[in-house]
């Protein structure tokens, strides 16, 4: 069974706002609009407060995306305007992300059940699988076969805090993995002592038998020096053997760094820093390898009240200036700038379809709004 979320008429919640697009500029100065965007309403209602897909996930079988987020019921007060409870949902769309669909399904995170034992062999090359990692009361997982419409789970990540580096830390992953054969997994996840606020340290995690254990490869960036953060990473394949990942930073300012592995996740090395996001806590980066080979990083910046992207050309060792995707936001009363946690997905045209929250003085509430873009104009 799927449940659905309904307006109060008992229409099914599809989004049809299309903000006007914008008009290009001429040249390409850092921080300039320089092509024609179109921004879309994923989901939102006056009375639902809508935030951070980077917590949750983003899935893609051609032109059907499906991203998650979170919601609750509307509240305005100091920081985010959510009430007391919230729900992990879904929306999909199957045109490239131009109209979108809300759904609730059974079973998925946040839905209070049981953890099971580890799942028979996972076939993690399946044509319509998804995986969602949850990270409240200890890191689980949830697994569908069928692009998300059912999900089976929670399962522990099996064997995987008890390693000797991980023993005694709290496991703080969201959804970041790569899938490498059919048994054959990396899922790129963080940790950090107990009541430790955001001393968060990211590692790579591998399981090679289909989901039943799971162990402790690497840690991506060093021991955390007081406040430090290293966490909400999203990581992009360059080659058999390389891999890159953009990581969220904090202390004492807030922003994003890449670090890269050569052996493949054996191990790791700073390699550039991607941007500033600002204050309020900043923005986590939706890292993606384009059909062209460059690397785009998007993230928000709470400070600048912006959604920005930057392109490498290098695999991330340099990166262009500035692309403004969004400018629009609109904050409430206490004027607190939350927006972002953003997830990025590549269409068969190739155009760019970033997912993020928002607010704007049309649609003051935060919602779930997508900025759809042509790369191939920044070349």
């Amino acid at each position: 069974m799927r449940k659905t979320l309904v307006t109060r008429a008992g229409v099914l919640a599809i989004c049809l706002f299309v903000a006007a697009p914008l008009q290009p500029l001429a040249g390409a100065q850092a921080g300039q609009k320089t092509t024609a965007m179109k921004n879309v309403v994923v989901f939102g209602r006056p009375d639902i407060f809508c935030g951070w897909p980077a917590n949750n996930g983003v899935w893609r079988w051609g032109d059907e995306i499906l991203v998650g987020f979170s919601y609750g019921p509307y509240v305005q007060k100091d920081g985010h305007n959510k009430g007391s409870s919230s729900s992990n949902v879904l929306a999909r769309s199957t045109d490239g992300g131009e109209t979108w669909q809300m759904e609730d399904p059974d079973n998925f995170a946040g839905d209070g059940r049981t953890i099971l034992p580890p799942p028979d062999r996972i076939n993690f090359t399946h044509r319509d699988f998804a995986m969602r990692v949850h990270r409240h009361d200890g890191a689980r997982f949830f697994i569908s076969y069928d692009r998300g419409h059912t999900w089976k789970g929670p399962y522990a990540f099996a064997g995987l805090m008890s390693h000797p580096e991980l023993k005694g830390l709290e496991n703080t992953a969201r959804t970041d993995y790569i899938v490498n054969g059919p048994d054959d997994c990396f899922v790129f996840m963080s940790a950090r002592k107990p009541d430790t606020g955001t001393r968060d340290r990211a590692f790579c995690a591998r399981t090679t038998d289909g989901g039943k254990t799971f162990g402790f490869l690497s840690w991506i960036n060093a021991e955390p020096v007081g406040a430090t953060r290293g966490a909400m990473s999203s990581t992009a394949r360059i080659s058999d053997t390389r891999l890159v990942t953009a990581l969220r930073r904090k202390y004492p300012d807030q922003w994003v760094d890449v670090f890269v592995s050569n052996d493949n996740g054996g191990n790791w090395r700073f390699l550039s820093k991607v941007a500033d996001t600002g204050g309020w806590n900043g923005n986590p980066p939706a890292l993606l390898r384009l059909k062209d080979g460059r690397l785009c990083c998007v993230f928000g910046n709470r400070t600048k009240r912006q959604m920005l992207a930057k392109y490498s050309t290098d695999d991330g060792l340099t990166w262009s200036p500035e692309l403004v995707l969004r400018d629009d936001f609109q904050a409430d009363s206490h004027n607190d700038p939350d927006l972002g946690y953003p997830r990025l997905v590549q269409r068969t045209d190739g155009k760019l379809v970033a997912m993020y929250y928002w607010a704007t003085k049309e649609r003051p509430q935060q919602h779930i709004a997508a900025t759809i873009w042509d790369p191939n104009k920044h070349k």
